[in-house]
């Protein structure tokens, strides 16, 4: 140990949602061992990354591409069971099979310099020393509300897509949905068939993307997203880039003017939201569908952001600090994503682990030789 009270590893990962596990099994299969060699550390009270916080009428049979982790499908889950018992019961059934051993509750609330090179994290649950950090912090803990004149007069309730309860909250009451996402869309296909009345606003017109989304497509989306992030901005999300995928509930919904959407408001008044043109709409709820941004800031004294407000990155290795990997951000930010990237800032950790180290054939140094096996597995 450095000092007293600080435990030594060599990689901590920050966040065991479907980018954190797959980085530890990544870790475990090269013959790191949990607690030993890493440590898993995540905020939230249960296994299931941000899958537990999904309302209840997401049932799994609603989910869209959800893939396996890496190692051990997913298999026989009912599709009218909700998503966030399902996937939550599987990320458990995953952690016990592979020894995971992930800590939790434990809140990061800073990653700092340390001694000796290394980097210092500061948890609810004590400090460790890290050569390398694998952050998989998502974006649950960071729902984006934005502001409009009058907001805080409207009397009626606002609540985002992290509060969402389902549709039997909203039984005759009047709702206006912000938002041109998935969620967007799944909370008004619940909503219409119990309120009074629903309006859709979008800042932007919806893309709706009719046929399949093949490899083709999931390449192009991903180097846009990817685009952003060499540049150091902040990344959009998926849908901004690849539209919304049509499904027949969708079609009966545009048929129906369910899904007729208005350019967002100018403002809010007490008893709803208007227009400058003199359009007005009553509401008695207002469901902020507007997305969530990546959970970083306990990377903030790290100095890892760009001018442009983003984190820039190469691979999973953030430009600034390459001893700092994300995954689950930016074009990583899918199912599918998030696993591969797992895998590569594995593999690229035991690249930086093994830089400096001596030849096997010149060193008895089992370390080194250990964290070049680590480079050359995964």
């Amino acid at each position: 140990m450095n000092e007293i009270g600080v435990r030594d590893v060599e990689a901590v990962v920050v966040g065991a949602g479907q980018a954190g596990l797959s980085a530890a099994y990544h870790l475990r299969r090269t013959g790191h061992q949990p607690e030993r060699d890493f440590v898993v550390l995540d905020r939230s009270p249960r296994p299931g990354g941000a899958w537990q916080f999904r309302w209840p009428s997401l049932t799994y049979g609603k989910v869209h591409g959800m893939h396996a982790l890496p190692g051990m499908e997913l298999t026989d889950a009912d599709d009218e069971r909700p998503s966030s018992e399902v996937i939550a019961d599987y990320f458990a059934d995953y952690e016990r099979a592979f020894g995971l051993r992930v800590r939790r509750p434990v809140e990061v609330r800073a990653v700092r310099e340390g001694d000796g090179g290394r980097l210092r994290v500061e948890t609810s649950e004590g400090f460790w020393s890290a050569r390398a950090l694998i952050n998989a912090t998502g974006t649950w803990d960071r729902p984006f509300w934005p502001r409009y004149p009058g907001q805080k007069d409207f009397r009626g309730r606002q609540l985002h897509t992290a509060d969402y309860p389902g549709p039997d909250a909203f039984a005759g009451l009047r709702v206006v949905v912000v938002g041109g996402g998935t969620s967007a869309v799944q909370h008004l296909l619940e909503i219409a068939e119990v309120a009074a009345a629903t309006t859709w606003v979008t800042r932007r017109p919806p893309v709706f993307r009719a046929g399949p989304f093949d490899e083709a497509r999931g390449r192009d989306a991903a180097a846009m997203v990817e685009r952003r992030v060499r540049e150091g901005l902040p990344p959009r999300s998926v849908v901004s880039v690849t539209g919304l995928p049509m499904t027949a509930a969708m079609e009966r919904a545009l048929k129906g003017g369910v899904l007729d959407r208005l350019p967002v408001f100018d403002r809010v008044t007490p008893t709803g939201v208007t227009w400058a043109d003199g359009t007005t709409v009553d509401s008695d709820v207002i469901l902020w569908a507007t997305g969530f941004r990546a959970a970083l800031g306990h990377l903030a004294p790290l100095g890892l952001r760009e001018p442009g407000g983003g984190i820039r990155v190469e691979g999973t290795r953030a430009v600034r600090d390459p001893r700092v990997h994300l995954v689950g951000y930016g074009p990583s930010a899918s199912t599918i994503g998030a696993n591969r990237a797992g895998r590569a800032a594995v593999r690229e950790i035991g690249e930086l682990l093994t830089e400096g180290l001596p030849d096997a054939a010149g060193s008895s140094d089992s370390s080194g030789s250990s964290q070049r096996a680590l480079a050359a597995a995964v």
